[in-house]
Order: structure tokens, then C-alpha cells, then sequence
């Protein structure tokens, strides 16, 4: 869970940031719930496209592919979705 304060600075980063993946009709499928988790390992914060032909919800979308890869729902504005999940091996790298 992130603070309100840590969400407000990643919403201002995400402004920024270019969808890396969009997710269509077939909904949340294995590959769409791989392909977001090797995102969020990459760059920890990602945004997301959720196209029209998707018979879910935004909302439902975000909150399930959050639950899936162990991310947090950043925001949802419109058809977009921001997630962010903390890449601890990063951060641990010059710690050993």
C-alpha cells in the first residue's frame, strides 16, 4: 500500500509517461498479465491503454491485473490505468 503523498508524486511522474501496453477484447489474458509484470520489473511505474472492445471495466481491469502482479492502482483517468510495483532487487543492488 502506498501513502497518499508517495501516490500525488508517482500521479505527476505518470503524467509523462507513454502506455507500454494496451489491453483489447480478449481481456486479462496470461500473456497481457506476464507482459504488464515484466514492465513493472523493468521500470516499476507503467501506464496501460484499456481499448473500447474490452468487455470489462476499467476499473475491473486495473484492480484485477494489481492483484495479479502484486502491483498497486495508481489511478485511472478515462481509459488509462498506472500502476506501480517497487523493484526491490534494484534498490538492494550496492547494499551487499
Amino acid at each position: 500500500m502506498i501513502t497518499p503523498s508517495k501516490r500525488a508524486e508517482l500521479r505527476k511522474i505518470a503524467q509523462s509517461l507513454e502506455p507500454v501496453m494496451q489491453v483489447g477484447k480478449d481481456g486479462l489474458s496470461i500473456n497481457v498479465i506476464n507482459t504488464a509484470d515484466q514492465a513493472l520489473y523493468a521500470r516499476e511505474l507503467i501506464k496501460i491503454t484499456v481499448l473500447e472492445s474490452c468487455e470489462s471495466t476499467v476499473r475491473e481491469v486495473a484492480d484485477e491485473l494489481g492483484k495479479r502482479c502484486g502491483a498497486d492502482v495508481v489511478q485511472v483517468i478515462g481509459r488509462k490505468i498506472v500502476l506501480y510495483k517497487p523493484n526491490l532487487d534494484k534498490k538492494n543492488r550496492g547494499k551487499k
